[in-house]
């Protein structure tokens, strides 16, 4: 069974019905490491709903937390704002109505595409409108229960006069530099590092300490199943709290964890907007198909971390037809919508660098090759070459790009020469791509040159340097004919 059937049969077991819970800051851009979370939930959510089960995802967007420093991206005069609540911070870019808008936009239309439906909660509206009220009062009422858990759980001992809660200063709009002082039924009074000394309201006046936060949105929000990164399941960590928090204080039986694993950059480490090592979702899913992005974390447990590396992006592709011809779980987990995958990623690849990436002229070099072209074809086509022409701009390890020369620029060898105009004379237009490709092994041998010399031959006669794709596949898209009047210019020469 596939991972996520397993976790929907298990939650199944306890309730036909199921909310799942993801929560990322929009402190920076949201990345490819941050999607884990949303397709692991994804995921689950549609085995549930193929097992006969109902469920649906709530995203909250954690605008209400604060700027915790001015990370390497922003301008130096966001040292300002550090402290304040995202949702209460300009665009750096101007373009959106706050910090936390600005990179949260972009994150939303990359659900979309991907196919992740949510019901999108922003933090600081739940607190405005009051969903966090009785829990404020609650937990300001508890806190020495709720110092305790902690204590017990982390080994760590709050202050004495600490609360679980942080005001929002009415003077200078920070969250992270205030002090509950005393509260009774309708005000929470408090003191802050900037002098100011006033009171807040419960509705939108300030949010719980993170972890406060984290187990009371669990109950004002019902629910029932929520991933989360692995430092929140290390021993002592949030979850544990939250487990103890959730039962003992506010009467709720805690959500089934599912603990993700890291995606990290490869030769870089995890990823991190803080640091700047990242690749925001809306950029990665204009350069590989939704399907393929989905399948990248679909193919592996959530307990499992991920090395990505972009220049390898064709080996993923080429995971992810195999699969697809065997109807693979994974597969259909990952579908956004019906697609065909007649077409080697490969092929429109290198098909489409030889065509300069124009439409018209990849349909002709593909029917060259033998590929069946109908309507279907066509879009799967023009699907895919976008996807295609931005990861070799972008990604591409120098051995995948190439471009055809008009003019050999390069010198070639006695027995390079002789090769050339054998092997020229032996293909025709009626052999298949591996036949032209056999054809090499066989001339190679015939006029006494190393293979490799003779490959090197064919790539130095249509592109100027020693390497390319495959030689067979590669000829037979150029054309054969097109192939022999480029090697008549140097067995004539």
């Amino acid at each position: 069974m596939h991972w996520a059937d397993v976790i929907a049969a298990e939650l199944l077991s306890k309730s036909k019905k199921h909310r799942i819970a993801t929560g990322i800051s929009p402190s920076g851009h949201i990345h490819l490491g941050n999607l884990r979370e949303m397709v692991t939930a994804d995921a689950v959510r549609r085995a549930l709903i193929d097992a006969g089960g109902e469920a649906e995802i709530i995203y909250i967007a954690d605008d209400f937390d604060p700027l915790r420093r001015r990370y390497p991206f922003l301008p130096a005069e966001y040292e300002n704002y550090v402290g304040m609540p995202l949702c209460k911070i300009p665009d750096p870019e101007g373009c959106h109505e706050s910090y936390s808008e600005h990179f949260l936009q972009p994150f939303l239309e990359s659900l979309d595409i991907l196919g992740i439906p949510v019901i999108l909660k922003r933090a600081h509206e739940m607190y405005e409108a009051g969903d966090y009220s009785d829990a404020i009062r609650l937990s300001l009422m508890k806190r020495d229960k709720i110092a305790e858990i902690i204590a017990e759980v982390t080994g760590r001992e709050e202050i004495d006069d600490w609360y679980p809660f942080m005001p929002l200063c009415k003077s200078c709009g920070r969250i992270n530099t205030t002090k509950v002082v005393s509260f009774d039924e309708k005000r929470i009074y408090y003191k802050c590092k900037c002098g100011d000394e006033g009171y807040v309201s419960y509705e939108g006046g300030g949010k719980l300490t993170w972890r406060l936060d984290w187990v009371s949105r669990w109950k004002i929000l019902q629910i029932t199943c929520e991933p989360f990164g692995k430092d929140h399941a290390a021993a002592g960590g949030s979850y544990d709290t939250g487990v103890r928090l959730a039962r003992e204080i506010f009467n709720y039986e805690p959500p089934y964890p599912i603990p993700y694993e890291w995606v990290q950059l490869k030769g870089l480490g995890p990823m991190k907007s803080s640091k700047g090592i990242v690749i925001p979702v809306r950029q990665i899913i204009d350069i590989i198909p939704p399907e393929v992005v989905r399948y990248l974390f679909m193919r592996v447990k959530p307990e499992r971390h991920i090395d990505f590396d972009p220049s390898a992006t064709l080996e993923l592709f080429e995971e992810f037809e195999e699969k697809f011809a065997e109807k693979d779980r994974s597969v259909q987990l990952s579908l956004v919508k019906e697609e065909d995958y007649s077409i080697p990623f490969k092929h429109i690849i290198i098909v489409g660098q030889i065509a300069n990436w124009e439409m018209e002229k990849c349909i002709e070099i593909l029917k060259r090759t033998g590929q069946k072209i109908d309507e279907k074809t066509k879009k799967e086509l023009e699907r895919k070459l976008n996807y295609a022409k931005m990861w070799v701009e972008n990604y591409a390890p120098d051995r995948i790009k190439f471009k055809i020369v008009e003019k050999i620029e390069v010198e070639f060898s006695e027995s390079e020469r002789c090769f050339i105009c054998e092997f020229a004379k032996t293909i025709n237009e009626s052999m298949s791509a591996d036949e032209i490709h056999t054809s090499v092994y066989e001339v190679a041998k015939k006029v006494g040159i190393d293979a490799s010399r003779a490959f090197q031959a064919i790539y130095k006669l249509t592109l100027n340097k020693n390497y390319g794709p495959r030689a067979g596949y590669f000829i037979k898209s150029l054309g054969v004919d097109w192939f022999k009047k480029r090697a008549e210019k140097i067995c004539q020469g």
